[in-house]
């Protein structure tokens, strides 16, 4: 895969490239990633990037001229191009893992108060937003899809249940985990998992991923996909919830 990132700001990105499994995986070349300055595309003697918005209002607005430049330096036929915006869908596991079989990335990074619209109509594959707050630019967003993207790619983790049994990944919440010692400040892991009994750490943890994800983030489950084991399972740990609370 190639990720190429359109910035004012390159320098923000080198951090990517000599850290932890990102970087390491850039470095074994499973992944290439190029930040490319848009400055270096402006026609003004002063590297000039935006200009005042028509129609009156704060801040600068980046003009089209440098931002078309710097995604035609770069675009391909097979190339799929994003603009980390506010007002794009929602990013999470499901498009990442999507985002993963690509090729080439483009990743458009706006700045100030955003970019000429005409870019947005004509020249962006799709909007892509991190949440539903505001940041100063879309440097961050674009390192979170970077880091969500090539973790995936074969390869780059050292085993595939790395990322299979995280949270998010098939639509619930991970389970909970322990290391040593066994016992904390006279807390105690689960016997369960002391156990050896591999089935029965499974169904525990099958359980205690499906009561995370119900008391925490009940918006990700999704009924239809849910099975009659599952469903008992949840009126297991609505029952059981009921109870402490008495």
């Amino acid at each position: 895969m190639r990720i190429d990132i359109l910035t004012l700001f390159p320098e923000f990105f080198q951090s990517l490239l000599n850290w932890s499994i990102i970087g390491r995986a850039h470095k074994s070349g499973i992944f290439k990633l190029n930040c490319i300055d848009i400055r270096n595309f402006s026609e003004n003697k002063h590297r000039k990037v935006d200009d005042y918005p028509f129609g009156g209002g704060t801040g600068m607005v980046m003009s089209p001229g440098p931002i078309y430049k710097a995604i035609e330096s770069v675009k391909g036929n097979k190339s799929r191009t994003i603009y980390l915006s506010p007002q794009g869908k929602r990013f999470n596991q499901k498009l990442a893992v999507e985002l993963s079989k690509e090729e080439h990335i483009i990743l458009l990074c706006g700045h100030y108060e955003g970019i000429d619209n005409r870019i947005v109509e004509n020249y962006i594959d799709e909007e892509i937003s991190i949440g539903d707050f505001v940041l100063t630019g879309g440097e961050i967003p674009a390192m979170v899809l970077v880091d969500a993207i090539v973790r995936l790619l074969p390869g780059v983790l050292r085993s595939s249940e790395s990322f299979i049994e995280e949270s998010h990944f098939k639509g619930l919440l991970e389970y909970p985990q322990y290391t040593r010692p066994r016992e904390f400040n006279g807390h105690k892991v689960p016997e369960v998992l002391l156990s050896g009994h591999h089935g029965k750490i499974e169904d525990w943890r099958k359980l205690e991923s499906l009561k995370n994800t119900l008391l925490k983030r009940p918006d990700l489950i999704d009924q239809d996909k849910l099975t009659k084991d599952d469903i008992d399972l949840i009126k297991q740990i609505i029952k059981t919830d009921e109870k402490d609370k008495l």
